[in-house]
């Protein structure tokens, strides 16, 4: 990937001016100027390499919708001195690809709830993103430059764009450029990593590096894990426990409609043709409506007998203090243990919301603290991030908890199937007769899953990661 850097002022001001010119999602005018160079200047400042300004339009214009907005046909100008057929080539490929690619309109839904300046930070992360992913290069100038020419008037640096290329023509440097995004774009198959669109999403996009990097880690591994388990439901352990609970009315729901007639019935489920009955002039007898009444000779409509019964069921994960110890990067392990730990947790939630998604789930994460202190705060941030949208819904809860943890699922088996997961660098003390209690180790590379009477794995595999997913279904089997 070619690296130009632009130390000259009268270059890097060239390289700008003729950009603006080069957009071709919208019409360039006075008033896309002034954005178009912002975004500019937050990429390059932000130690990025500057791709061509109009391509850095184009991408903030079908993100923010503006080209949606210009309800008048597009009135692009020809570009003096342009190769034939390069304008063309690029919005069939360049911006063909970028309104087809589906990670591209989650990005531009996720960039639009945005305000203020995170709109433009955001916008020079979809465009570091896309740069590293499909291989395009850029430029590197001085910042400066570009904030001089934000603060000037719009409509005279159009016109010096203008005089640019109508005098010398475009130059060679952004003509390479343009078909690079074209080569790029051939080449790629979506403009963005779907870790990108959860980044953007979920707003770590913008946090500090060291929480953006963890997020990242914990979604690419659970994409891993992922892929390495059966896309069916696992089978269940031979020899698991189950609890069983009572069954409570609100856990059974009437299926299907009215199945016949019956003589037996509410007053809402009465054909409306009995009706028919009620007489007009009682006077002092009774109508025939009523005698059918007393006679139970009245036809209602009799709802089908079957039911839908649905389990309640609650998974209790409890995260001890004690997991600051897995803060810890193994040369085996391609990131720490307590993120593959998260990665494992988050993947289990996806598998059993999929494969229980019949029964009423309540899945909680219990951090405990250790007195005041909330050692584990960071992950329990990262866990909220995770689970924004399961934690709106009310099907994950993340609580810091100070109480005994066998009596909280003590309580939460009155109701419901209750397994708890109780994950640890040592050994916890956690028993309940009413609560499936399985207990993960991290004291090592290699993780360990005491599932009760379930016999543990005596061959272990010799890659440690390989450990972790097996982990993992055996975690799976437990549950399901």
């Amino acid at each position: 990937m070619e690296i130009s850097i632009l130390r000259d002022p009268e270059s890097a001001q060239r390289y700008l001016l003729q950009g603006l010119w080069l957009q071709r999602a919208i019409a360039p005018t006075a008033a896309t100027v002034k954005p178009a160079l912002e975004w500019a200047l937050e990429i390059a400042g932000g130690g990025q390499l500057l791709p061509p300004v109009g391509f850095v339009a184009d991408l903030g214009h079908a993100a923010f919708g503006a080209d949606r907005e210009v309800r008048a046909p597009r009135d692009l100008a020809t570009i003096p001195g342009l190769p034939p057929g390069l304008a063309r080539t690029y919005e069939d490929h360049v911006l063909g690809k970028v309104y087809a690619d589906w990670t591209f309109e989650r990005a531009s839904d996720a960039l639009r709830r945005y305000q203020g300046r995170d709109r433009v930070r955001g916008l020079a992360y979809v465009v570091k993103q896309m740069r590293e992913r499909a291989g395009f290069s850029g430029v590197e100038l001085s910042p400066g430059i570009v904030r001089t020419l934000a603060d000037g008037p719009a409509e005279e640096l159009l016109r010096r764009g203008w005089d640019e290329l109508s005098s010398s023509g475009p130059m060679p440097l952004l003509i390479r450029l343009y078909e690079g995004l074209i080569a790029a774009a051939r080449r790629t198959a979506e403009v963005l990593a779907p870790e990108d669109v959860i980044a953007l999403e979920q707003r770590t996009a913008l946090a500090d590096m060291g929480q953006y990097v963890a997020h990242r880690q914990v979604l690419q591994i659970a994409s891993r894990f992922e892929m390495s388990l059966p896309r069916h439901k696992v089978r269940p352990l031979a020899a698991r426990r189950e609890v069983p609970t009572r069954v409570l009315d609100e856990d059974t729901y009437p299926v299907g409609g009215f199945a016949s007639l019956s003589t037996r019935g509410s007053i809402e489920s009465l054909l409306q043709s009995q009706l028919a009955f009620i007489e007009q002039d009682r006077r002092l007898q009774p109508d025939l409506f009523d005698v059918k009444y007393l006679r139970d000779e009245l036809y209602y409509y009799s709802r089908d007998e079957n039911q839908f019964l649905r389990r309640r069921r609650t998974f209790l994960f409890v995260l001890y203090p004690d997991l600051v110890n897995a803060r810890f990067k193994d040369a085996e392990l391609p990131a720490q243990r307590i993120v593959l730990m998260l990665a494992l947790l988050l993947c289990a939630v996806r598998k059993l919301s999929e494969w229980l998604g019949d029964d009423a789930l309540l899945i909680e994460f219990l951090v405990v603290r250790d007195g005041d202190a909330r050692p584990l705060a960071h992950e329990a941030n990262l866990l909220e991030m995770l689970f924004r949208e399961q934690l709106e819904n009310g099907t994950v809860k993340i609580e810091h908890f100070a109480g005994p943890v066998d009596k909280y699922a003590a309580q939460k088996a009155r109701r419901s199937l209750c397994h708890c997961l109780a994950v640890s660098t040592g050994s916890v003390d956690l028993q309940s007769d009413q609560t499936v209690v399985m207990q993960l180790h991290l004291d090592g590379p290699r993780p360990h899953l005491d599932a009760g009477r379930s016999p543990a794995p005596t061959d272990e595999p010799e890659d440690p990661f390989d450990s972790w997913i097996e982990v993992l279904e055996r975690l799976l089997q437990a549950c399901v």
